[in-house]
């Protein structure tokens, strides 16, 4: 996959998870980071339970780095305070 196309990901990812936990998204480059990380975290657990991990752009690596990307915002709105799921 392509710089541009992992861009691409985050972005969409990072947004998807930022609505899901917050009800708001964090800005169009931390939505993106959110996204990179959470795709690495996504692919960690999902190649831990046996899964497969992304490969390219489809809507099975969008699911992991959405899955990851909310896992990460989770654990960081734990450990800094902030409410989530409003």
């Amino acid at each position: 996959m392509t710089i541009l196309g992992w861009i691409l990901l985050g972005l969409i990812s990072g947004f998807i998870a930022s609505k899901v936990v917050s009800s708001e998204g964090q800005g169009c480059l931390v939505d993106i980071a959110l996204g990179l990380v959470g795709a690495v975290v996504g692919g960690l657990l999902f190649s831990t339970i046996g899964g497969r991990t992304i490969m390219g752009f489809d809507l099975y690596s969008l699911f992991v780095a959405t899955i990851g990307a909310i896992i990460v915002l989770v654990i960081y709105h734990a450990i800094m305070g902030r409410p989530t799921l409003k």
